[in-house]
């Protein structure tokens, strides 16, 4: 197995969403903002060669949307995703499995693409997208609350292609895919999906947007965006334990300044080790 980071760009919330009920002059300590209160933030993958199987974790936020909608979180979308997966030496021809640990726009968005007689279709022609039932059926029929953050353009066509498979948390991880467990958390969004993955000999988790950076480690450092934060609370305090006491790896999707760490059990709870890059890993 070879795992890579795949950068899909760069995007900015308000760090106040981001960081929920904690003040910014506790949160800007550790993830500064700028003069507007916005954050950067990354949107990476994670591409898994294994045999003749190649898995993209998330796809970013694509380039079908219209300039009005990628000034709103000051995205620039040309031909990231391609480039890094050119840089890797693939195109999205290969890509035989495109897991998505949920669907908000920053996660699913470059799983479609506009073709240029304005049809919708899948951006890797070849691969099984994986979701799960319970969170499809939230997506496609979302509360109000959350609704800005599921775009039918970005998720209908998946089904419609004949590509789409839906995974069962009762039987867990489908054969082929390179993961040792799937946890499933219910606190950001219903049934969000964390891969978990043996690694030379390491633990590594894909934290998506249970714990979307390490500033993120305090257990009151949930964001706004979160359906249920306190279960997310409580979510993300079982998986920092466990990870603690384990020596993980936790993968950080949106950290753009850390994108890897591990975690330590402290007097004030788990807090963090050690930064770490995903090309070091190896």
């Amino acid at each position: 197995m070879q795992i890579h980071a795949v950068d899909t760009g760069l995007f900015k919330l308000d760090g106040g969403a981001m960081f929920g009920v904690v003040p910014k002059s506790m949160w800007q300590k550790v993830y500064p903002a700028d003069a507007n209160n916005l954050c950067t933030w990354a949107m990476r993958s994670l591409l898994i060669e294994e045999g003749n199987r190649l898995t993209l974790i998330d796809t970013g936020l694509g380039d079908k949307q219209d300039a009005k909608f990628f000034s709103r979180v000051d995205y620039q979308p040309a031909g990231v995703l391609d480039q890094s997966l050119g840089a890797l030496g693939f195109a999205r021809a290969d890509i035989t499995d495109v897991f998505l640990t949920h669907l908000h726009f920053d996660h699913v968005g470059g799983a479609v693409v506009r073709r240029p007689d304005g049809a919708l279709a899948p951006a890797f022609p070849n691969a099984t997208y994986w979701s799960n039932q319970a969170h499809w059926d939230w997506a496609t029929h979302p509360n109000p609350r959350e609704k800005a953050s599921f775009l039918a353009e970005n998720i209908l066509p998946l089904q419609e292609s004949g590509q789409l498979r839906f995974i069962d948390p009762a039987t867990g991880v489908p054969p082929g895919l390179p993961f040792r467990e799937l946890l499933f958390a219910d606190g950001h969004t219903e049934k969000l999906m964390v891969p978990v993955v043996e690694y030379k000999g390491r633990t590594l988790a894909f934290m998506s947007d249970l714990l979307p950076s390490a500033a993120h480690l305090p257990l009151p450092y949930v964001m706004g965006y979160d359906m249920r934060p306190l279960v997310t609370l409580a979510e993300k305090e079982a998986v920092l334990a466990r990870a603690a006491a384990e020596n993980w790896v936790l993968l950080l999707q949106h950290d753009h300044l850390t994108e890897a760490c591990t975690v330590q059990a402290t007097d004030r709870g788990v807090g963090l080790a050690e930064r770490l890059r995903v090309a070091d890993l190896g």
